[in-house]
């Protein structure tokens, strides 16, 4: 795969995109960003969840200038959730810019985003018939408009929006540029293509479907600040013989294995960042059995071929479906079975149901163990660690020493004693592990979830960049503290 840096994007926006933890162009993200800085037309053919929204976005901060008032880019979306999910990942990504972004749909006073128009946005996010009623209410002028994209047009189709969105592009300057984006390519859509693009460049990517039959696939809804516990809990009743730990940055890898480590467990860390002879060292021993635990980003796991991976924890959910796939593919090989088990914060329910669509399989719900559960599992492992020493009949050199323990102690007393030398008891060493940004609701994602826009909703009026007075009302500031010094990771859509 691509990484941002190799698509000649500008620094800033290159940093925007490392805090959002985005280090790997998904294939939409290429192909788009290629043609679409280049000014071509764009049909983009590809299901929700493989990044589209960064995949237009990148482009438009690229060429939006923050001096011109005027609006210079409209994206038009289904619903209201969506809308609002992309004008918040757009803002995102023109942090560094600082370009302005607005968010306009129904069931919102307009009066507000009237008001809000008023301060010159230099992109505009909207649904269509609302986008329209500004149009006739003379509140949003189009004429300055370089970039247009229609997205997820095929339900907008299905919505009845098809007239909304003709009678909207025959109000744009025909000099623009438009990007259309649709998971499949009926009659209709295909008329506005040739009716309303120039010469447009096909980026189309086949939805990845897969087999996981030999894999169990469970996820744990947990809050940001208790994963690190539940994890090390399932590390302990679980009793992986090989396991990999996903985590979205490098950050958290790094975090993460030093957690680990501190925590008792042989645990290391691998990512872009490190070595090619320090990767090449890491794999060697966990091949070997001398790690238990190896932590990963996406990044550096591509090409793995590693057998005997038992267990495969997502410790943050990936960016888009096709990378879980290729994550859980790590474990239940050459017909062997395995154990897949996402982690997922309230708000990121919503990915999780995208990942099912994609794999055509529903995870099970996994309730996190509580602590005396994680106890047992280690206690089980040292009975077993027991017996097997036991059943190897190589004691011969400390019979002499048991005999003579048991004149002065209970039999039951020196078995207990032995496995709670075998045991790894809870550990309640400290450990650094920084808060994440979850990713961002799902609420206009295809597949029933349109009604789960949840954190979205409640800043749906806010206008994003430089009006500093609303961040906390609910704009980019306080429901976001969750993420540390800016590392941002989120979902494209």
């Amino acid at each position: 795969m691509t990484k941002f840096s190799e698509l000649n994007i500008s620094e800033s926006t290159q940093d925007s995109l490392k805090r959002m933890g985005f280090e790997e162009a998904t294939p939409i993200q290429e192909g788009t960003v290629k043609y679409g800085l280049a000014g071509e037309d764009v049909i983009g053919q590809a299901q929700t969840g493989t990044g589209k929204t960064a995949a237009f976005g990148i482009p438009i901060i690229e060429k939006v200038d923050t001096s011109n008032k005027a609006v210079q880019a409209l994206i038009i979306a289904p619903t209201r959730e969506l809308a609002i999910q992309v004008s918040e990942e757009i803002y995102r990504i023109g942090h560094g810019k600082r370009a302005r972004v607005l968010s306009v749909f129904g069931g919102q006073d307009i009066g507000r985003q009237i008001r809000a128009l008023r301060n010159n946005p230099q992109i505009v996010v909207g649904t269509p018939g609302r986008i329209l009623d500004h149009i006739k209410r003379k509140t949003l002028k189009l004429d300055g408009v370089e970039t247009l994209v229609l997205d997820e047009a095929d339900e907008m189709l299905n919505m009845g929006f098809i007239e909304d969105i003709n009678a909207i592009l025959s109000n744009v300057p025909d000099t623009r540029q438009t990007l259309l984006f649709s998971a499949t390519m009926p009659g209709p859509i295909r008329k506005i293509a040739e009716t309303f693009m120039k010469d447009p460049q096909m980026v189309k990517i086949k939805s990845k479907e897969m087999t996981v039959e030999n894999i169990e696939q469970f996820f744990v809804k947990a809050q940001e600040r208790e994963k690190f516990e539940v994890l090390s809990r399932l590390l302990n009743v679980h009793q992986p013989e090989l396991a990999i730990v996903f985590g979205r940055t490098k950050r958290r890898v790094d975090e993460l294995a030093e957690a680990l480590s501190l925590r008792g467990y042989l645990a290391e860390g691998i990512h872009g960042d490190l070595t090619q002879s320090k990767r090449m060292s890491v794999l060697r021993q966990f091949k070997e059995n001398k790690i238990d635990v190896l932590v990963a980003t996406d990044v550096a796991a591509r090409g793995l071929d590693i057998s005997g991976v038992t267990h495969v924890y997502n410790f943050d959910i990936p960016q888009d479906p096709e990378s879980y796939v290729h994550r859980i593919g790590r474990t239940g090989r050459a017909g062997k079975s395995g154990v897949a088990v996402t982690f997922v914060t309230p708000r990121e329910m919503g990915y999780l149901r995208v990942v099912e669509e994609t794999t055509k399989k529903r995870m099970t719900p996994l309730r996190p163990p509580t602590e005396n559960e994680a106890l047992l599992g280690q206690q089980k492992l040292a009975v077993e660690q027991l017996v097997e020493i036991v059943a190897k009949n190589e004691l011969n050199d400390y019979r002499e020493m048991a005999e003579k323990l048991m004149e002065t102690h209970e039999a039951v007393d020196l078995i207990a004693a032995a496995l709670k030398n075998l045991t790894r008891e809870p550990n309640e060493t400290p450990v650094k592990i920084t808060e994440e940004r979850p990713l961002p609701s799902r609420g206009g994602s295809r597949g029933g979830d349109r009604n789960r826009g949840g954190g979205g909703r409640r800043r749906s009026n806010n206008f994003r960049g430089g009006d500093r007075n609303r961040r906390s009302g609910g704009g980019g500031g306080s429901r976001r503290r969750e993420g540390s010094r800016g590392n941002r990771s989120t979902k494209q859509q």
